[in-house]
């Protein structure tokens, strides 16, 4: 039976800590990517061994702003296929938002340590991230592999689904054991 993470009664943060205890590799999706935020994984990545099959692999997606959701939605215009030229755009506009983010509060130990491990982990290839930005994304998944029995994937998805009226976001936060085989192959 799937458990729904409403961080009232049962919180994510708690399961994903159990998960990763003794996970081996993780591949994780997300629409939007918090650098100092990285302080909740790093400990854990850090923890792998690198490398193709034992590495932590971070996709990130393009969010949309509400004005580009709009924008979207009433546009008459077919939604095309991405050019380079676009995606080359897209990838510098998400590199200032990372600089922007760098640039808020005030700066601490604790974020320069985090900093510094995450560009680490990507040296050392315990980290891998990829952007996507064929499309806008907005989701969270989060697979992650251990060894022993209690492999189930925990994975979190959130879906927007424009018809809905008010944009009304449903969310289908669960662990689901079947899915493991069906979704590392494609990722």
């Amino acid at each position: 039976m799937p458990t729904i993470y409403d961080n009232i009664e049962n919180v994510l943060s708690d399961e994903l800590t159990n998960a990763f205890n003794t996970a081996y590799k993780a591949d994780i999706c997300v629409g939007y990517f918090n650098l100092r935020g990285w302080n909740s994984f790093e400990r854990y990545v850090s923890e792998f061994a690198g490398g193709e099959n034992e590495q932590c692999r971070l996709i990130i997606g393009m969010h949309a702003t509400p004005q580009q959701l709009i924008r979207n939605h009433y546009s008459k215009a077919k939604q095309e296929s991405i050019d380079n030229q676009t995606a080359v755009r897209l990838k510098r506009e998400l590199a200032e938002e990372f600089r922007t983010q760098l640039t808020l509060g005030y700066p601490n130990n604790s974020d320069e340590k985090t900093l510094k491990q995450l560009a680490e982990q990507l040296r050392t290839e315990k980290l891998q991230i990829k952007l996507f930005v064929a499309h806008h994304l907005h989701a969270k998944l989060y697979l992650i592999h251990r060894h022993d029995k209690f492999h189930p994937i925990l994975r979190i998805q959130s879906k927007i689904t424009s018809r809905i009226s008010n944009d009304l976001k449903r969310h289908d936060n669960s662990i689901l054991q079947d899915e493991h085989q069906k979704q590392c192959p494609s990722f």
